[in-house]
């Protein structure tokens, strides 16, 4: 049996040029940009993260658009941060790149910090330190049994 992964994760937007730009400025590398004007994709430290137009999402999943987004889509992203100052600068760059900030960073219930921010789209993204969750040095997870 095949190993499971996550491999690429894809949004849907309206506005593919300036969500573009949005998660450039947050950081994200863009990669394929021979793919053309309806698709980007960035290297998103392990996995890749994926825009593509919403009609065209919809349609290659068989499915029919939907009229407007959702104000809560059932799912978020989240960015796991080393310290609590780094949950603090990952949100203002956020905001600065034209993300919404949902939830200021705060204490959390389960012991960490973590803060909410929406891409131009919508899309939801909790910025988080949790001591309980360790990370390697270059930020990827390492969950413990």
């Amino acid at each position: 049996m095949p190993h499971a992964h996550v491999s690429l994760i894809t949004l849907g937007v309206s506005d593919l040029r300036r969500t573009a730009r949005f998660y450039e400025r947050l950081g994200f590398v863009r990669k394929m940009k021979a793919a053309g004007d309806d698709v980007a994709f960035f290297d998103a430290g392990g996995i890749a993260l994926s825009l593509f137009e919403n009609d065209k999402l919809a349609s290659d999943a068989a499915l029919a658009p939907e009229p407007a987004l959702p104000a809560f889509r059932g799912m978020s992203l989240a960015w796991n941060c080393q310290t609590e100052t780094e949950v603090d600068e990952v949100l203002a760059i956020a905001i600065d790149a034209g993300g919404t900030l949902l939830k200021p960073a705060q204490k959390a219930f389960w012991g960490g910090y973590h803060g909410y921010f929406t891409d131009p789209e919508g899309h939801l993204w909790e910025v988080a330190h949790n001591p309980h969750f360790p990370l390697s040095p270059d930020g990827k997870p390492s969950l413990p049994e």
